[in-house]
């Protein structure tokens, strides 16, 4: 069984990532594999450097994120480009380490960690979708201690995703991560007993 775990900035997913590896889950990281196919050597790199020029890239060979970020944040057309480019890799780098996992064990929950999975379409993928949710006022509080930002920053940064209360309708399982830890470890077992897992 292989699921997609989403949720929104702040809501708790790795914790909740890490309670579900805890339990014997695979775990397929978009964050990691973004990072992975864009090291020296790698087809999408050069793709990047062939777009937006050897500026966005170290002496090194490595990407240069800053300048890149740079370059990208401000404009929505070279944005989109950018997206072009790395979430092809990143979805097919994705889709081959969990075909690989489930093969290696066909009994196994893989999880694919992905915190833009409902807006770049990929919830069809999976056999479920799991939300990891905190209303949005919790959301914003622990955005602002976490990365020591004011509330207008990041308000702006919670307005990049997709709402949290559309992603808990749309959700096939929520956790909601709003208590303690052992309230959301409860949770998980939880979902874990129902499906029958190992």
């Amino acid at each position: 069984m292989k699921i997609g775990l989403t949720g929104g900035i702040a809501t708790g997913k790795s914790t909740v990532a890490a309670m579900l590896v805890e339990r014997g889950a695979m775990l397929v990281d978009a964050d990691q594999v973004a990072r992975e196919v864009v090291m020296p050597g790698e087809p999408a790199l050069e793709a990047v450097a062939s777009a937006f020029g050897q500026a966005v890239i170290h002496t090194d060979g490595t990407l240069d994120r800053k300048a890149l970020g740079g370059i990208v944040f401000n404009n929505r057309d070279l944005l989109a480009q950018l997206e072009n480019i790395l979430h092809p890799a990143i979805r097919n780098r994705m889709q081959q380490r969990i075909r690989q996992y489930e093969e290696q064990n066909p009994r196994q929950l893989v999880v694919a960690d992905i915190p833009l999975l409902y807006e770049t379409g990929q919830e069809k993928l999976y056999d479920g979708v799991m939300v990891v949710y905190v209303p949005q006022a919790l959301q914003l509080k622990r955005l602002m201690e976490r990365n020591g930002i004011a509330e207008e920053e990041a308000q702006r940064r919670i307005g990049l995703q997709m709402d949290i209360e559309q992603k808990r309708g749309r959700a096939d399982w929520v956790i909601d991560n709003s208590g303690s830890l052992d309230e959301t470890r409860r949770q998980v077992g939880d979902f874990w007993k129902s499906k029958g897992l190992p």
